[in-house]
């Protein structure tokens, strides 16, 4: 099997000691979910009154890129 680069880097990392396992590793995968459940969450909400303009603007990006 042919690997690109950065897995032909990942795999030279591990065969190299670079990678250790966790002690816990249920209460570590149980932590990751709860952080990435904690970062999508979307629990906030907010209205806005625009004039068309901007609102088209927005859709477009225009008005978030510098």
């Amino acid at each position: 099997m042919k690997l690109d680069k950065q897995e032909q880097e990942i795999l030279e990392s591990v065969e190299r000691g670079e990678w250790k396992s966790v002690k816990n590793l249920k209460e570590e995968i149980k932590k990751a979910r709860a952080q990435a459940v904690a970062t999508a969450k979307k629990d906030a909400r907010m209205n806005l009154r625009l004039s068309r303009r901007d609102m088209i603007a927005l859709k477009s990006n225009r008005l978030l890129k510098k």
